[in-house]
């Protein structure tokens, strides 16, 4: 009997250990240092698959992190010079090919692009991951090196895509030189991001396999939130996107979202957008259900509410800054719209 008495008392040990222990700390790698890649159709491809010109660009985030990329300059004449320039963020465990179809886009309505991989993504440098708390200073940094081109000009648009569209928002909230941001299938905050995939990962669980175990959330998602934020170096109080959002207006927001995507459902844009405080701001739920694909989904609706937006953003010479670094009264003017 002792000998069965001590078997299940270290059975239950390996199990409390197991759960809370091994788990999390998996899906804390996962979040923070794993270097997992979705394949992307686009690997392999650069601007010039899809007939653009474009240099090979490398430059520094703010805290040291090499980053690596692509710019692509617009095809305007001289005299009149790029609409502007967008720098394009792409998602969580993917590299800047995700973004190549919406640079080519871009560049269709004659914008300056520059295309880059975040810290520890592609060929970028860092070995931390952070969903876009410390890659906002990627961001930053990838607009001001678009900036210091011959000839560039406002307005800066960040177009981001999950991760991306987070970094993007937190980089707008604390950099005047951003003047306008597409936001597609952001979170709310970083906690919200981590107990919402949490239940995800427990539904498709227990759909699958019968003897998928009925794990709590507590202190599950409260380790994987609080170990995820230790190795990134980052409060997660300081990771949320509303409080972003109250920064960046009344900069105007377009926000992405499609129809039926579990992992970041529409509620989240509407959420956002029902803060963003921009007279300019737009709001465009996609069809469709796969998460960061509103633009392959949907391409020819993406693409109005893209250029719709961005036709409303005074641009060039007509976009510049007031003299205390702010936003020119321009974008103070016409009605929002929902799209």
């Amino acid at each position: 009997m002792r000998i069965i008495k001590w078997c299940v008392i270290v059975l239950i040990v390996a199990v409390v250990v197991f759960l809370y222990g091994i788990v999390p700390w998996f899906f804390t790698n996962l979040v923070t240092t794993n270097r997992f890649r979705y394949h992307d159709k686009n690997a392999g491809k650069t601007p010039a698959t899809f007939g653009l010109s474009f240099e090979k660009v490398e430059f520094r985030s703010r805290d040291g992190i090499l980053l690596r990329g692509w710019y692509v300059p617009a095809d305007a004449p001289e005299d009149e010079g790029a609409r502007g320039v967008i720098i394009y963020c792409h998602g969580f465990h993917r590299n800047r090919v995700e973004m190549l179809p919406m640079a080519r886009f871009g560049h269709q309505l004659g914008y300056d692009g520059l295309l880059f991989d975040f810290r520890n993504h592609g060929q970028s440098g860092g070995r931390v991951t952070s969903l876009g708390y410390w890659e906002r200073l990627d961001a930053e940094a990838a607009a001001e090196e678009a900036l210091s081109r011959e000839g560039a000009s406002h307005p800066v648009i960040l177009w981001g895509v999950s991760m991306g569209a987070a970094a993007a928002l937190m980089a707008a909230a604390e950099d005047p030189e951003v003047d306008a941001v597409i936001s597609d299938s952001t979170f709310l905050s970083f906690d919200r991001v981590i107990q919402h995939h949490y239940q995800l990962i427990r539904e498709i669980g227990r759909r699958r396999w019968w003897w998928f175990p009925p794990l709590p959330s507590f202190p599950l998602t409260n380790e994987v939130i609080a170990w995820s934020a230790h190795r990134a170096r980052f409060n997660p109080s300081d990771f949320d996107l509303r409080t972003a959002v109250n920064h960046i207006s009344p900069r105007p927001i377009l926000f992405v979202a499609v129809r039926d995507d579990a992992r970041m459902p529409p509620s989240i844009a509407e959420t956002l957008y029902a803060l963003d405080q921009s007279p300019l701001k737009g709001l465009v739920i996609l069809p469709g259900r796969r998460h960061g694909e509103g633009f392959n989904d949907a391409t020819l609706q993406y693409e109005k509410a893209v250029a719709g937006f961005l036709e409303r953003i005074p641009h060039a010479a007509n976009s510049v800054k007031t003299k205390s670094g702010g936003v020119p009264d321009a974008l103070h003017a016409p009605s929002a719209r929902r799209l």
